[in-house]
């Protein structure tokens, strides 16, 4: 089972990605601020980080994977937000954030993408070193 580190201060968008992880197969740990989130890169291995990007500081987020590529292990890494544009075309954020249930299976499969694309660039350095 694979490894996801969450990141994301907004509490309804955090446990809203880890429920849909964790049903499709994914073992889940949750952190609320880059900090906490920098504290389990620190302690754990994982297959993914995955971390929105303005948490206690605008660019949070980018300190989280910048940490996350210092591992040896290369997790696969992406930002998350739930940010989106409003009928107007400017970037908002809702209290809520809704998956439509047909949009799940493809995120999972970009989930499941983004670690199988990290896993084969770490055989492919172990078979050349």
């Amino acid at each position: 089972m694979a490894r996801v580190l969450l990141a994301d201060d907004n509490p309804t968008s955090r446990l809203t990605l880890q429920t849909v992880l964790e049903a499709g197969g994914y073992r889940v740990d949750s952190a609320a601020s880059a900090a906490e989130a920098v504290g389990l890169l620190d302690r754990s291995e994982y297959e993914l980080v995955l971390t929105e990007l303005a948490m206690e500081s605008p660019q949070a987020g980018l300190q989280v994977l910048a940490h996350a590529r210092m591992k040896e292990y290369r997790p696969a890494t992406a930002l998350v937000t739930s940010w989106h544009a409003g009928p107007d075309g400017r970037l908002s954020q809702d209290a809520e954030m809704l998956i439509e249930p047909e949009d799940l299976p493809e995120l999972l499969g970009k989930v499941a993408t983004l670690i199988g694309s990290r896993a084969s660039r770490r055989v492919a350095r172990r078979m050349r070193g």
